[in-house]
């Protein structure tokens, strides 16, 4: 089969021909019809943040596609069925799964880390942990489902417990950051966006934001967000991955409020402790989603109340993927995905 190979940091892909997999005892073989290109990559690449299998490696983690061969002892599948794949796979008998966390399980594997992933023609998963997709979603841009759209549910459900009537703000406007707006707005809050980029706030007002603020536009980010939700926010989320930025958040949050952080970076963030025993303030972290979730979520896009189409802004052929990556880099669009075939 085809694949897009790394093989290591600051390097570029190589789309190469590699041994397609195959599916043992209780897995299913799946054609790839697309795969999100993520930031997670990006680090791998660009950052250097290590993988858990050293390259070289497949890389992907939201992925979709169709079933084409199945392991000995699968019976709930057959070929031909349209899936969606999880970003996360726990092993079900940690601790943290067998109290419903399997998204920060002990033993965690995650697709295009701890083992190749779906930048690729065909990739090989556990039968038990596919989802189905069902054919009001379009299989390409379903593929988002895995994580562009089930970890912002994750952050806004569990890790945020945003309820109706809350008052909400989301720094950064990109693949997730969007979907934390339409998420959270679905639920019922009332949502402020805060990017620097006027067009990604204007995907956030059509996703449902009440407002929105440009960072480069104001004076202090925090005041312009307390103006426009009469006081601070009851919940903020970042979701760029930048001390500042989580910094300026927290700032944005009303007295018992929480920040919670979708971002990823190694760097330290700096925070008034005073404030957060004094005003009862909570500061957590959000990593992926629940298998459990996974089905909701599919649910919520089934049926309309979430979109899922409109945020794939562009496809590239696996050949393509260095130039997938680039628009990435650049900040351009909301959701890329590589499509193998």
């Amino acid at each position: 089969m085809k694949a897009a190979v790394f093989h290591g940091p600051h390097q570029v892909f190589k789309v190469q021909e590699v041994p397609t997999p195959e599916p043992g005892p209780g897995q299913a073989l799946v054609r790839v019809a697309a795969c999100g290109v993520c930031h997670t990559d990006l680090h791998y690449i660009d950052h250097g943040v290590p993988t858990f299998k050293q390259p070289p490696l497949i890389l992907g983690h939201e992925a979709s596609g169709t079933v084409a061969a199945l392991g000995p002892g699968v019976e709930s599948w057959k070929v031909g069925d349209r899936v969606l794949l999880p970003a996360v796979v726990g092993c079900g008998t940690c601790a943290m799964c067998r109290t419903g966390r399997e998204n920060v399980c002990e033993r965690m594997v995650m697709f295009g880390n701890n083992v190749d992933g779906a930048f690729a023609e065909y990739i090989v998963a556990p039968a038990k942990d596919l989802f189905r997709l069902p054919e009001e979603i379009p299989l390409i841009e379903g593929c988002i489902i895995a994580d562009a759209t089930t970890t912002p549910f994750h952050a806004v459900v569990n890790r945020g417990h945003v309820r109706p009537g809350d008052r909400v703000v989301v720094f950064g406007c990109g693949g997730i950051g969007l979907n934390l707006v339409q998420i959270a707005t679905a639920v019922g809050a009332r949502v402020v966006a805060v990017d620097v980029v006027d067009e990604k706030l204007d995907w956030a007002r059509r996703l449902g934001a009440a407002a929105t603020v440009n960072a480069k536009a104001v004076e202090r980010v925090d005041k312009a967000v307390r103006a426009a939700t009469g006081g601070g926010a009851d919940v903020a989320f970042e979701a760029i991955g930048n001390p500042a930025t989580m910094e300026q958040a927290f700032a944005c949050t009303t007295n018992g409020g929480r920040l919670v952080i979708v971002g990823y970076t190694n760097q330290p963030m700096t925070l008034n402790v005073s404030r957060v025993m004094y005003r009862e303030m909570e500061v957590v972290g959000s990593l992926g989603c629940r298998a459990v979730d996974y089905p909701r979520v599919i649910e919520l896009a089934r049926s309309g109340r979430i979109k899922v189409k409109e945020l794939v802004t562009a496809r590239f052929a696996l050949d393509d993927i260095n130039a997938a990556f680039d628009t990435l880099r650049r900040g351009e669009g909301i959701r890329s995905v590589v499509v193998p075939s």
